[in-house]
C-alpha cells in the first residue's frame, strides 16, 4: 500500500532515519566535547553533560539513551565518590536556634547557608569558606585561607553582601552550623547590621545545612578529588576561583531545572 507521499511506511521511516543519522553529531565529536568540558568539570555528570550539549547543538545532539550508551561504551559514566565533613561547634558563644528548618526560599537573597570545607595542598590545608544562595545555588561570596579564623569567614559574608546591593538584607535569613566562626562576636555584629535573621543548626546533622554541604560535595567530587593537588594556597586560589565560576555561570542544576545558578537569579531580575 502506497502511503506517505508515494513510500510504504517502512520505507519512509528507513529514509528519515538515514537523513536523521546524517544530521547528528559524529561520536567522536560528542566524545570530544565531553572531554572537554570534563577539562573544567571533572566529575560532572552525563545527565548535566548531556542537557549543556544540547544547549550547544540543539538540532544535532543524539538522543539520550544513545547518549548514556556511548557515554557506558567509552567508559565515561562517572563512578559514586565518598565526600569528607567536619564542624568544630565546642566553644561558648551563643548558638541560635534553627529558624531555616522547613523554610522554602522563593527569591535571591532570601536564605543564605554558610559552610566551610578543607582542600589539602602540597604546603598543607587551606579553608574554603562559602556562602551559597539557597533559591538560584549560586556561591555568593567565598574566601580561601590557611586557617580558620573567623576573619576569613568574616571576608566571605562581606563579599556576599557586596555583591547583594540593592537587595534588601533586612528580609535574609542567614543559616550555618554551630562553629566558632558563625558565632563569635564579630561575624553576628556583621549580620545584626545588615537586619538580617540569624540561624544555626541544632541536631549536627548534614541535613541540616543540606544546601552548603551540597555545594561542598560537588566542589570536591566533581572537580578537587579528581585533579592534581594544588601546589599552595595561591594556587588553590586560582583553582577554585575557576571552579566557582563554572558552577554558578556553566553547570545546569537540576534543582534549577536545568539553569544555572547565575540563571536563575537572572531569570528572576527579569520577572521581578
Amino acid at each position: 500500500m502506497s502511503g506517505l507521499f508515494g513510500k510504504t511506511r517502512e520505507g519512509y521511516y528507513s529514509v528519515s532515519k538515514s537523513k536523521r543519522n546524517q544530521c547528528v553529531l559524529k561520536e567522536e565529536t560528542i566524545v570530544k566535547a565531553v572531554n572537554d568540558i570534563r577539562a573544567d568539570a571533572p566529575r560532572i555528570g552525563a545527565q548535566k553533560l548531556l542537557y549543556m550539549l544540547r544547549e550547544v547543538y540543539p538540532d544535532l545532539m543524539i538522543g539520550r539513551d544513545r547518549f548514556y550508551r556511548l557515554m557506558h561504551k567509552r567508559h565515561l559514566m562517572l563512578k559514586p565518590s565518598r565526600c569528607r565533613h567536619t564542624t568544630n561547634s565546642n566553644h561558648n558563644y551563643f548558638k541560635y536556634k534553627n529558624i531555616a528548618k522547613g523554610m522554602i526560599p522563593t527569591r535571591p537573597g532570601q536564605l543564605w547557608v554558610a559552610d566551610i570545607t578543607y582542600i589539602d595542598t602540597e604546603e598543607g590545608v587551606v579553608y574554603l569558606h562559602l556562602i551559597t544562595d539557597a533559591f538560584t545555588h549560586e556561591i555568593v561570596g567565598w574566601e580561601l585561607s590557611d586557617s580558620l579564623q573567623a576573619i576569613h569567614t568574616l571576608a566571605a559574608l562581606n563579599t556576599a553582601i557586596e555583591q547583594a546591593r540593592g537587595m534588601d538584607l533586612s528580609l535574609l535569613t542567614h543559616h550555618s552550623d554551630r562553629g566558632s566562626q558563625y558565632c563569635c562576636n564579630a561575624y553576628v555584629a556583621r549580620l545584626k547590621e545588615i537586619h538580617a535573621s540569624i540561624s544555626m543548626t541544632e541536631d549536627y546533622k548534614p541535613t541540616d545545612n543540606a544546601i552548603a554541604e551540597r555545594v561542598n560535595g560537588i566542589i570536591k567530587e566533581e572537580w578537587l578529588y579528581h585533579m592534581k593537588r594544588p601546589k599552595n594556597l595561591e594556587n588553590a586560589r586560582r583553582i577554585t576561583e575557576d571552579i566557582i565560576n563554572f558552577y554558578n555561570n556553566r553547570r545546569p542544576h537540576m534543582s534549577n531545572n536545568m539553569l544555572t545558578p547565575a540563571q536563575m537569579r537572572q531569570k528572576y531580575d527579569n520577572v521581578a
